[in-house]
Parts: C-alpha cells; structure tokens; sequence
C-alpha cells in the first residue's frame, strides 16, 4: 500500500510541477520582443508634482490624445514603488506609444489632436523627456 501512495504522491507532484511550468509565464529569447514599431516614450514631470487633480488633468489629456490615428498602442504609466540607484522616479506620468513607423511618429506631432494636448495641458509640466527608438 505504501509503495502505490509513493506512486501516486509522486505522480502527482510531476504533474503539478508540469501545471505549474506551463502556467508560469517565460517565453524563449526574442519571442516577446516588439519588433517593426517606432516606440515613442513620453516623461512628464508637474509643476505642481503632489497635486494629484493636475495628475489627472494630464492623463485624461493624453486619453483624448490617444485617439491620434498613427498611434498603434499605448500605456499610460506612473512611477513604479520599484527603488534601485538606476531607477528614476521623479517623474509624474509615462506616456509610452507604439507606431507603425517612424512616419506615422513624424504625422502625429503635427496631428490636431496633438497640437490641441500640448495648448490644453502644457501649463501642467515643468519638464518633458522624449525617448524614441527603433530596432536594431
């Protein structure tokens, strides 16, 4: 009788260890890259960096923006309670966008909608930077 417990004890662990592995979330190399995207990366620092109401001003700004037609994807992000020496987290909001090319990037900082974000919410930051990248 002990010996099939064993048996059984074990079996199911394999199996549960098999449940488990294939639950876990881990692709091989390259296979969750982004690729033939122009990524556009947005850091907003606020005048007013403890006022959550100017916060809000600004992410329900970049919802609009984000009806933009060459606009492919995007997140809106806040600092993660993540704290490393590399890690920056002065910033208030993220805005992350994913286009087709850079063309389609190029059509979207002359888009209305565009220029109508940056009329209606620039008087909320103090401070912007632009990370672009392309593959490699």
């Amino acid at each position: 009788m002990k010996h099939n417990r064993r048996n059984f004890i074990g079996k199911i662990s394999l199996a549960t260890a098999g449940i488990v592995g294939l639950s876990s979330f881990k692709n091989e190399p390259g296979q969750r890259e982004v690729k033939n995207v122009f990524i556009h990366h947005v850091f907003f620092w606020l005048k007013n960096p403890e006022s959550v109401a100017d916060r809000d001003k600004l992410v329900e700004g970049l919802l609009k923006l984000s009806k933009a037609k060459t606009i492919k994807d995007f997140h809106i992000g806040k600092p993660a309670a993540t704290n490393r020496d590399v890690i920056e987290r002065g910033y208030a909001v993220s805005w992350l966008l994913y286009f087709k090319d850079e063309e389609a990037e190029a059509s979207y900082q002359s888009d209305p909608l565009h220029l109508k974000f940056i009329e209606d919410c620039s008087h909320l930051w103090n401070k912007v930077i632009v990370y672009d990248s392309v593959d490699i």
